[in-house]
């Protein structure tokens, strides 16, 4: 299997009641008992609840963004400005600036890959693209809803605005990612109020959706395939879901707050995010999609820029973290911001933008234990090797160790390997951490 990865995928999937009811979550058939080991002995951290992953698709280019340096490439305007220990543009993130104090900065990171179908992949996996394991590759939001999932009305995997999302494989659809629209109406199909009174509509349907399940009883009991058994499985719990209001409610938000979050894509799946944590109904895993960074191109001019990724960017991680420190839930929600790679160093390309680049990028952390006001790792002048790694590992920060790190965040044995899958082989949560290879890294937490 490869994932289509579209650069400019910001916009949402297409949404049906098809789609909820059968294909946003959960399966029968999923190895959600799977045989397991435990590859090492480990204290994992366990100081968040839920994670906010923000996927910046397309490599977003760490000179421009959370390693600025001093240097002719800049644009006029960049207003890149020293505090403590932090360098960044107020023109590209006025906002993030008023969270310092609990902003962590990673700019010793590097990745396995520089094309982006691979690049995303490792990301979401934490493996190698593998055309043979694929099939038994899950995202990492899948393994944390098998491990971390069960309580609540939410699936535990909820992700906005990703194409291409690799899903629980073999774990089952128990585990698959919801993909819900993010608009101030919410979701359509959680009523099917047209039958006159809501009761009346709701005992309608619930007579039809027992004859469904009467008439389905043999299929679901002996599916006749995998695909089968994981829409069969999730009609329970999208059954749970509807009419409801503390469901319905979930996804749905004002104008003002749309606003304040920057009316944006990105905006709205964080506003999402927010209602989700602070329901805390059964959502752990929250991927947000932002997509446009792969720019090589007029990467200070095009209507898609540095200027217009930064500033929805800017709105809506700043928001959500007002939002969840002004509750109580930042300290317990860990928000990861990354792409699956950096860009070329130094001076722009003849075409006025930057290519792929592996050997650096930059990630921004918030919340979760995580302790803010420091910056981990730094680059040379031209953001072209990293000079000093910041941690005990003395190496790059690669996706391994940053995955681990969410695992143990969230209590996960990071060390953990599944032995039953459908092809017998084993699955390593992370391939080598059995063995010391990759690891939380602890300088994250201070």
């Amino acid at each position: 299997m490869s994932i289509k990865i579209n650069p400019n995928c910001a916009g949402h999937l297409p949404f049906t009641r098809r789609h909820f009811l059968f294909g946003s979550a959960a399966a029968g058939a999923s190895l959600a008992r799977a045989e397991e080991i435990g590859g090492a002995r480990v204290s994992t951290r366990n100081t968040a609840r839920a994670v906010v992953f923000v996927n910046l698709n397309g490599g977003p280019s760490h000179l421009d963004t959370f390693d600025p340096k001093d240097g002719p490439w800049n644009p006029r305007d960049a207003d890149i400005r020293q505090s403590g220990p932090f360098t960044l543009s107020n023109r590209f993130f006025p906002k993030l600036t008023r969270h310092l104090d609990d902003l962590l900065l990673v700019r010793s990171a590097a990745g396995w890959e520089a094309a982006h179908e691979r690049g995303q992949f490792y990301m979401q996996t934490a493996h190698s693209q593998n055309p043979a394991l694929a099939g038994e590759t899950p995202h990492i939001g899948a393994v944390i809803a098998r491990e971390k999932g069960g309580a609540g009305l939410l699936p535990p995997f909820l992700s906005f605005n990703q194409g291409g999302l690799q899903g629980a494989k073999f774990l089952g659809g128990l585990f698959e990612p919801m993909m819900p629209p993010a608009t101030r109406t919410g979701i359509t199909t959680l009523s099917h109020n047209h039958f006159g009174a809501v009761a009346q509509s709701r005992e309608r349907f619930d007579r039809r959706f027992a004859l469904l399940e009467s008439l389905d009883a043999p299929l679901r009991q002996a599916p006749m395939n995998e695909a089968m058994a994981t829409y069969a499985g999730y009609y329970g719990r999208a059954r749970a879901m509807m009419y409801n209001d503390a469901v319905d409610n979930i996804f749905k938000f004002s104008v003002e707050d749309e606003n304040r979050y920057g009316a944006t894509g990105i905006g709205r799946a964080a506003i999402v995010t927010r209602n989700a944590i602070r329901a805390n109904n059964g959502a752990i895993f929250f991927n947000i999609t932002q997509g446009g960074w792969d720019l090589h191109d007029n990467q200070f001019t095009a209507a898609s820029s540095i200027y217009t990724l930064t500033r929805d960017l800017d709105n809506a991680v700043s928001a959500l973290a007002d939002d969840l420190k002004a509750t109580g839930e930042f300290r317990e929600t860990l928000i990861v911001v990354m792409g699956e790679f950096g860009r070329t160093p130094g001076p722009l390309n003849s075409r006025s933008g930057r290519d792929h680049y592996r050997n650096v990028q930059s990630i921004a952390m918030m919340g979760g234990g995580i302790r803010g006001g420091r910056v981990i790792g730094a680059t040379d002048a031209q953001g072209a090797a990293i000079t000093n790694y910041g941690w005990a590992g003395n190496r790059p920060i690669y996706p391994e160790d940053v995955t681990a790190s969410i695992y143990s965040a969230l209590g996960v044995d990071w060390t953990k390997s599944v032995l039953d899958t459908p092809s017998r082989r084993r699955y390593d949560f992370i391939v080598g951490a059995s063995e010391g290879k990759f690891a939380p890294v602890d300088e994250f937490w201070g």
